[in-house]
């Protein structure tokens, strides 16, 4: 595990995390991930499970603090707009430094219509993994400016939503997917609440469907 500095295109100064696979184990796709909504206490630690889960199955992970979280300068935005240019940052930081092939976007529940919406903006990216998108309830008052991006782009997308997510309803989530561009997958946990996914139960579940979502973009 390394830790380093991306300058966002603000100047707002990005606290990253790069977790390693073991020697000689190294797969050349690189997975990003963005953490929860900073407001509500949203920091990249709450991802280091999945991040470690990841790297032990060969794939370099890479964490960061969005604006305002954790140790990450500048002010987290209500409605995430500024904080898709620091995904953008950190993963064209990736992409000149780490040098893999391609990059896998994973978003955690507000961090998932952020990076939906930096999809298209980073080239090396070639597919989005969703965990808890908010979709329903107050929800698109804050993120439906992101929405489009994300349903409009034609790279592959995976969405993982409990059952008894409580901002989203499954049928709220197929009306959306419905009419979305390109490959788009689900995958249901029965019974799984919103917030209940964000625990550690559940990280080893996200490593299983990240990884064989990247195996099947690269058969």
């Amino acid at each position: 595990m390394e830790w380093t500095t991306v300058e966002a295109g603000d100047g707002a100064k990005l606290s990253v995390r790069l977790f390693k696979p073991a020697p000689g184990e190294e797969e050349d796709v690189a997975v990003v991930l963005v953490h929860p909504y900073t407001i509500l206490g949203g920091v990249q630690g709450l991802l280091r499970g999945m991040a470690e889960g990841v790297a032990r199955r060969g794939y370099r992970a890479v964490t960061f603090d969005l604006r305002g979280a954790g140790r990450s300068t500048g002010r987290a935005s209500l409605t995430g707009s500024t904080e898709v240019g620091d995904v953008v940052a950190v993963c064209r930081w990736v992409a000149e430094n780490l040098k893999p092939r391609a990059i896998l976007l994973v978003g955690s529940f507000a961090g998932a219509p952020i990076a939906g919406s930096a999809v298209d903006k980073v080239d090396q990216v070639v597919g989005y993994v969703s965990i808890g998108y908010p979709f329903g309830l107050m929800a698109p008052i804050l993120f439906s400016r992101h929405h489009n991006a994300i349903l409009k782009s034609e790279k592959p997308k995976l969405f993982i939503m409990g059952t008894k997510d409580g901002f989203t309803s499954v049928k709220q989530l197929q009306s959306k997917l419905k009419y979305a561009a390109g490959r788009v997958d689900t995958h249901l946990i029965e019974g799984a609440g919103h917030f209940q996914m964000e625990g550690p139960a559940f990280d080893a579940q996200m490593v299983d469907l990240i990884v064989n979502f990247i195996k099947s973009l690269t058969q």
